[in-house]
């Protein structure tokens, strides 16, 4: 699914829509990108097209000129609802509109507690005979009526994303799940490995990614977002699995550096018009 870059606001609003905008636990994410295995990641185009960022609000106020559009929102889920809707909301933002997702993927999303989702899907005004002909949902009206006719992101794409010092904290709650890790990049390990800065969370430590099949360099301090599946660093398999040819010296770099640690082996990679929270 492409991600498309929305430019087409226009006066105030547009010139408002090139700053980030960050107001509590939601940033929503307009970017032209590709999020699964088949990502064109190239970053430096992405950074100098410019990514737009807007709040909760923004997708309540800017409903018509988003009604259509790809986006991705990272956010705390705040009230389920059903076992296919729930709402993400500017929790620091009073009055500001729940936005209702609609869980589209065909499987049942995870909504822990304490943990950031990363949803994309386009944007409609919630119609609810619509969207279960056009998605081929059971939705239960009556759960839905307060929602009606007001903005809701139809998920295509749910996933876990969680910080690399919570990965790295707790890894056995992510290990063979797919996660999206929102993060910057601390080291350049290999060609194509790198790590994830932990962020300072307490008994967290830095994220090792490898990355198959990189599409342009990463750079060091550079903001992306890594999608992949988490797994025990095992490198002789990793190897074989991915027909890498490491020497011995950085195989022993590896081992001596993040023995019984997680590896993250990516699915893409792509920059975050997120900012640091």
């Amino acid at each position: 699914m492409i991600h498309q870059l929305i430019t087409n606001f226009s006066g105030k609003r547009a010139r408002e829509c090139r700053r980030p905008f960050q107001v509590g636990t939601i940033t929503l994410a307009l970017t032209t990108m590709f999020l699964g295995a088949a990502c064109t990641n190239n970053l430096e185009a992405r950074r100098a097209e410019g990514e737009t960022n807007v709040t909760a609000e923004e997708v309540a106020d800017n409903t018509v000129q988003l009604v259509g559009k790809t986006v991705t929102i990272r956010s705390l889920p705040v009230r389920k609802i059903s076992p296919t809707t729930f709402t993400v909301s500017d929790q620091q933002f009073f009055g500001s509109e729940p936005i209702i997702v609609i869980n589209a993927t065909g499987s049942v999303a995870p909504l822990p507690e304490n943990v950031d989702l990363q949803i994309t899907g386009p944007v409609a005004n919630l119609v609810v005979a619509d969207i279960e002909r056009q998605y081929g949902l059971d939705l239960d009206p009556t759960l839905l009526v307060e929602y009606e006719n007001k903005p809701a992101i139809i998920a295509q794409s749910i996933a876990l994303a969680p910080k690399p010092g919570e990965i790295s904290s707790n890894p056995s709650a992510y290990y063979n799940k797919v996660i999206a890790v929102p993060a910057e990049v601390e080291k350049i390990v290999g060609d194509n490995s790198f790590t994830l800065d932990e962020d300072k969370l307490i008994g967290g430590q830095d994220l090792l990614v490898v990355n198959p099949n990189p599409k342009v360099p990463i750079r060091a301090d550079e903001r992306v977002v890594v999608t992949g599946v988490l797994r025990p660093l095992v490198i002789a398999d990793i190897e074989r699995e991915f027909g890498f040819n490491w020497d011995t010296g950085f195989e022993r770099q590896l081992e001596v550096e993040y023995k019984n640690r997680p590896v993250l082996i990516a699915q893409s990679v792509y920059p975050s018009a997120l900012e640091r929270r």
